[in-house]
């Protein structure tokens, strides 16, 4: 571990100690500020937009670490959605003064960001999105509902991705710069969510909002390909926090099948048990392994950089479900109990083969770069 992440762990440690599970939903502006007082924030936008100017790898080193030591996962993954799914590409695609005023404040942990994609009935499909950008004087009127805006209740800012022309299929879609303050914006109410409580996650409505033509991101008609930019660095960067979390969890399964004791003996001393501890590693080892590869392949800005992130993210959310399901077994009702650590860790598992595209998604883009 370099001398930085050695003083990243103690700072965290200290910003973040670890305490009993909560399930409160939300965070606080204070632990937000502190988010980006540590860079956790803006690690991958340049220094000199307000970022960190890290690689795709130094992020994830940055983020495993995170995901290992502070225990609020749901806070983490709500800075890493607000880092990769908006401050990131609008760093990569700003063009006004307004961008960069925003992306400053991001960064800084001064703004809380949003991304609105996804819809009722465009998930997976986001060629089909139902909201609507139609050309005025001067910019544009925005109109839909965006159904799963993670930071939604608390966001300061979104960007929302709308149909510009629905003959042009992904060439159609164009992203904008929402400012919570605009007349016609509405956050709904936060959903009521199994696990990662912390990230709070709710519909916008949008009725005749009008975006000004500065709060355009990137070229009319290019919304897909911004989104497929950040999903790239989400599905990779923002999945090392998972990868902290196993190995997390990893120490604490180690930890307990030494000291529980059964029939006279550590159930570790149990081949079963020890199995099911082996098979946490392996997983743990083999995400980690494909999350180097998928970064070092952004950085270097790979042609395969696509399909080596969706293996990333594919193998460390199913991983991550897998060993969670173990750790309960090997707790046994310890692990059933709702509050206790693995319970926890469960629940905020189990929606990382959701987010960010499914499984059957990060399987189908694999296949893609099979030629299949």
């Amino acid at each position: 571990m370099t001398p930085n992440l050695k003083e990243l762990r103690e700072t965290l440690t200290v910003e973040f100690p670890s305490s009993p599970v909560s399930d409160q939903p939300g965070y606080s502006r204070q632990d937000w500020a502190r988010l980006g007082r540590l860079g956790l924030l803006g690690t991958a936008v340049p220094a000199d937009s307000g970022g960190s100017g890290l690689t795709a790898q130094a992020t994830a080193e940055l983020l495993t670490l995170a995901g290992e030591v502070c225990h609020d996962t749901g806070m983490l993954f709500a800075a890493a959605a607000h880092s990769f799914a908006c401050a990131l590409p609008l760093a990569r695609f700003q063009s006004t003064g307004v961008h960069d005023r925003w992306l400053r404040a991001m960064c800084s942990g001064e703004a809380i960001a949003g991304c609105g994609m996804t819809e009722a009935h465009a998930g997976s499909d986001t060629s089909r999105l139902a909201t609507t950008a139609s050309p005025v004087t001067g910019g544009y009127l925005l109109n839909g509902t965006k159904s799963w805006v993670g930071n939604g209740p608390t966001a300061d800012v979104y960007l929302v991705y709308a149909t510009t022309d629905p003959e042009a299929g992904h060439l159609g879609t164009t992203a904008f710069l929402v400012e919570r303050t605009d007349s016609g914006v509405r956050p709904g109410q936060a959903h009521d969510k199994t696990g990662l409580r912390s990230c709070p996650v709710s519909p916008v409505h949008l009725e005749d909002c009008l975006i000004p033509d500065e709060r355009v991101v990137g070229p009319v008609g290019a919304g897909a390909a911004i989104f497929a930019y950040s999903m790239l660095w989400e599905r990779s960067c923002l999945f090392a926090i998972y990868v902290g979390l196993q190995q997390r969890l990893l120490g604490l399964c180690v930890d307990h099948v030494r000291r529980r004791r059964q029939f006279g003996r550590a159930i570790g001393d149990f081949q079963a048990v020890a199995d099911r501890v082996v098979a946490m590693k392996t997983r743990l080892e083999s995400g980690r392994l494909l999350l180097e590869r998928a970064c070092l392949a952004i950085d270097e800005e790979a042609d395969d950089a696509e399909g080596r992130a969706a293996l990333a993210k594919l193998v460390i959310s199913e991983g991550v479900v897998a060993s969670a399901l173990d750790a309960v077994n090997l707790f046994g009702g310890a692990g059933y109990l709702q509050g206790e650590p693995v319970e926890h860790i469960l629940r905020d598992s189990v929606a990382a083969t959701i987010f960010s595209g499914t499984s059957d998604i990060q399987r189908r883009l694999i296949a893609r770069e099979l030629g299949l």
